[in-house]
C-alpha cells in the first residue's frame, strides 16, 4: 500500500476507536484499488492527503452529528474530503446551495457564506460520503471498490456512543439505516439535496432544527448551522 496514503491516515483517536488492525484490513481493498488507478494516471478526488479529512476534522469523541452523502464532487478543485464541502474559494455547488436554502427556511440565515464546512466539523459534525473517493467526471465510479466495509466499521464504532443525530440524504445514505442503533440515536432521512431530487423530500425536511432540538434535549451543545 502507498505510504503517501498511510502517512495521512486516520487520526489516532479514530484508529483507537475503530481498532488499528481492523481499520487497516477493511481499508486494504479500496486503497489498493486507488493506488492502481493512480498508476494508470487516473485523476482521483479528493486529493490523496484529503481522503480521510472528515475524520481529522471531527474526532471520534466529539462526534454528535453524522451526515451521509453519496460520493465526493467529481469536478476538479472542489472536493476537500468532507461531504458536501468544497475548498476555500471554490464556487458553491448546487447541492450545498440547496442545503443552505433549507437551513435558511428551517432556522434562519446560515452561519457561513462560503462552501467549506470545516466549522461544522469542528463542532462535532462528521461529514461522510458512502464512498470517500471518486474518479474525475465519473460520479459513483468508486461505489463498489470496497469502501462499504470500512463505512460499516465506522457505523459500528459509532454505535458505541449514543445521542448522535444521523442525517441520511439520498438512497446510498439510507443503506446505513438498519446498521445504526435506533434506540439511542436520532435518525433523519430525506432525498438527496441535489437539484435532481431536492424537491422530493429534502426541502422542508427541517433536519437542522430537529437536530438541534434533539441535542439540546440531551444536554449537548447545538450546532451553529
Amino acid at each position: 500500500m502507498s505510504n503517501i496514503i498511510f502517512d495521512n491516515f486516520l487520526s489516532d483517536n479514530w484508529l483507537d476507536a475503530l481498532g488499528r488492525e481492523s481499520s487497516i484490513q477493511s481499508l486494504s481493498k479500496p486503497i489498493t484499488f486507488i493506488n492502481n488507478e493512480i498508476k494508470l494516471n487516473k485523476k482521483i478526488f479528493p486529493d490523496i492527503n484529503k481522503i480521510f479529512e472528515a475524520f481529522r476534522c471531527c474526532p471520534f469523541k466529539s462526534t454528535k452529528v453524522v451526515i451521509f452523502g453519496q460520493d465526493p464532487y467529481f469536478q476538479p478543485g472542489l472536493a476537500n474530503g468532507l461531504a458536501f464541502s468544497v475548498n476555500d474559494g471554490a464556487k458553491i455547488p448546487a447541492s450545498l446551495k440547496n442545503i443552505y436554502k433549507e437551513i435558511y427556511n428551517d432556522i434562519g440565515t446560515p452561519s457561513q457564506t462560503n462552501g467549506c464546512l470545516k466549522k461544522w466539523a469542528s463542532q462535532g459534525v462528521l461529514l461522510l460520503n458512502s464512498s470517500l473517493t471518486v474518479e474525475e467526471s465519473k460520479p459513483g465510479s468508486h461505489s463498489n471498490i470496497g469502501w462499504e466495509k470500512f463505512m460499516d466499521d465506522v457505523v459500528e464504532c459509532l454505535n458505541k456512543k449514543e445521542n448522535i443525530v444521523y442525517m441520511l440524504w439520498g438512497n446510498n445514505a439510507k443503506n446505513y439505516l438498519n446498521k445504526i442503533n435506533k434506540n439511542n440515536n436520532l435518525i433523519l432521512t430525506s432525498s438527496h439535496p441535489s437539484p435532481l431530487s431536492s424537491h422530493r423530500g429534502f426541502f422542508g425536511c427541517k433536519h437542522f432544527s430537529k437536530c438541534n432540538d434533539y441535542l439540546i434535549k440531551n444536554n449537548l451543545e447545538p450546532i451553529k448551522w
